[in-house]
């Protein structure tokens, strides 16, 4: 990988142009990608939906501002569906996309997987902890 020559949009499109398909991995698996692609796929939501029911499985909420951020990103990659119906008040729909569907399914697994493995983890965790523990005693 090559040395930044500053700015991060700069970077960030380099970063794009290398490895493309790992910029969509990150917003897959970003923070509130994976509640959101994962919450879409038991039904579409409106954006005050999704910011709650975000709300209840995050330790702290959602902004409005980051949701947007979110959706945007992910509207964009393919994976959720935005639509606005003409009416008022204005009503706009989140739905994930064929793309999105596949993308939500994956990342789901993974969660549970998690969820599942979280004891082996933190077995896992205690015994390099105390193992680097007793390294640093016998130097």
């Amino acid at each position: 990988m090559p040395v930044s020559t500053g700015g991060a949009a700069r970077d960030a499109v380099a970063d794009a142009e290398m490895c493309p398909y790992r910029l969509v991995l990150e917003h897959v698996t970003s923070r509130w990608g994976v509640l959101v692609l994962i919450e879409l796929l038991e039904r579409p939501h409106r954006f005050s939906e999704l910011r709650r029911a975000i709300g209840r499985v995050s330790e702290r909420g959602v902004s409005e501002k980051m949701l947007a951020q979110t959706l945007q990103t992910l509207e964009r990659d393919g994976l959720v569906h935005r639509d606005a119906k003409p009416v008022i008040p204005p009503r706009v729909d989140y739905s994930l996309t064929g793309l999105g569907r596949e993308a939500a399914e994956q990342v789901r697994a993974l969660a549970l997987w998690t969820q599942e493995r979280m004891a082996d983890v933190e077995r896992a965790r205690r015994t390099y902890d105390e193992a680097r523990a007793a390294g640093t005693r016998a130097s």
